[in-house]
């Protein structure tokens, strides 16, 4: 499952500095994607609960009280009454356009909306629905398009992008003096950023969830961190239903991931590992940058250890695929413990002496890493006909989204890991 969603990114400065020198324009026909808009009135009063809506993209994976939350990219929020995890009950699907990552505290739940935060009581499954919003503090984030063509300029003032479409466009351009158009106002958009039945009636009043590896959004005590490619925003949710945003750090460029464990934070970006210090979780302070190769990376924690897998992909760079270790006994001053060779590695979940890798294409791996320096040789379990995306371990429970849904498995006889469940995609 690729990665799928990304800031637009402006490059007007460097635009300003070629074409300052040029003010004759013309203008210019192409092919193109074309963007759709959602204007942001329509946008904000589109929160609602349907019936039977079917799984057909799905991304990010939240578990709270016998409750499954499944995003579907940019659409909304499918829940399912997991309370019997062989026979998953499907109960209601959120409309909430511009979705990708969720966190839950109490019966609240966070969630991007594009632009905007979005805070729904999920308190009774039957009834969801909004009680709050922060218009504008996310991110302005544009849909995939076709990469076989041009994107066009995308003006903000009208709403967010909701989709492309492909079609003879006609703009007004200024006169360069390159041959290579990049983004700037009135022109084409060909540098492309990516490259650069029944559980309880409902959820409880306390606690938080469990996301997956792959998660941007995460709660400490009171505060809710959100993390886009090179800003860690903080909100104070003392206030449930009334977010007061603290501030905005800035860890560093392309961060991915972000994992909460005790007091430390830590983020996986492109180019190696950020722990931050949380035991006051208002404010933040760096303990240390962990350096890796250029790549695609989630990371997660179990006690002294580290496990980070690193991957290929189009908004990463590089050309690794493996998993790392890292001893982080000495948090000041982590070491690596041993890489081991992996496909193409995404989410990543342990549970006591089992790690559980979602290897891409090559599918679900379960290895034995009661010894960390021989993980690799010690794969238990393989599932390779699924392409696995992130995971979430629950007791002998295992929570697993890939490109064709949702799987659940029982581990609790390593040697006969059974199959309970599988939720489609509907295509």
């Amino acid at each position: 499952m690729k990665t799928k969603i990304i800031p637009i990114i402006a490059i007007f400065t460097v635009a300003a500095i070629l074409f300052s020198s040029c003010e004759d324009s013309t203008y210019r026909e192409y092919t193109g994607n074309a963007p759709v808009y959602m204007s942001y009135e329509n946008l904000r009063s589109s929160v609602k609960t349907q019936q039977n809506v079917d799984l057909k993209d799905p991304g990010k994976i939240y578990y709270k009280d016998n409750y499954i939350f499944i995003v579907e990219e940019l659409k909304g929020i499918h829940v399912y009454d997991n309370t019997d995890p062989a026979s998953p009950v499907k109960k209601v699907f959120v409309n909430l356009p511009g979705v990708i990552d969720i966190s839950i505290s109490g019966f609240i739940l966070y969630a991007d909306s594009y632009i905007d935060l979005v805070i729904l009581d999920v308190q009774n499954i039957d009834n969801i629905h909004e009680v709050a919003r922060v218009k504008g503090v996310l991110p302005y984030t544009v849909p995939p398009a076709d990469n076989d063509y041009p994107k066009a300029y995308v003006d903000e003032e009208k709403g967010v992008v909701i989709e492309w479409e492909v079609k003879t466009i006609k703009e007004r351009i200024y006169n360069e003096p390159y041959p290579w158009p990049i983004y700037y106002k009135g022109g084409v958009a060909f540098l492309d950023a990516t490259n650069s039945s029944g559980a309880s009636s409902g959820v409880s009043g306390s606690g938080t969830g469990f996301g997956g590896s792959m998660a941007r959004f995460g709660i400490k005590d009171k505060v809710l961190y959100i993390v886009d490619q090179n800003t860690l925003k903080i909100f104070d949710i003392t206030n449930k239903t009334s977010p007061v945003k603290m501030g905005d750090f800035n860890p560093g460029w392309n961060i991915e991931t972000m994992f909460l464990s005790g007091n430390n934070m830590f983020l996986g970006t492109t180019t190696g590992m950020i722990i931050y210090d949380i035991s006051n979780p208002l404010v933040p302070s760096t303990r240390v940058f962990f350096n890796h190769a250029r790549s695609c990376d989630p990371v997660i924690v179990d006690d002294t250890l580290a496990y980070i897998t690193l991957r290929t992909g189009t908004t990463c760079g590089g050309t690794t695929n493996c998993l790392d270790v890292v001893n982080i006994k000495k948090i000041s001053t982590p070491s690596m413990v041993a890489t081991f060779s992996m496909t193409n590695p995404h989410g990543l979940g342990k549970k006591g002496d089992l790690l559980f890798i979602c290897d891409g294409s090559a599918g679900l791996k379960i290895y034995d890493a009661s010894e960390p320096k021989t993980i690799g040789s010690k794969l238990v379990y393989s599932y390779p006909n699924i392409n696995a995306f992130d995971v979430i371990p629950i007791g002998n429970l295992l929570i697993m989204i890939g490109d064709n849904g949702l799987y659940q498995y029982n581990y609790s006889d390593i040697r006969n890991i059974t199959l309970l469940s599988k939720i489609e995609v509907k295509k």
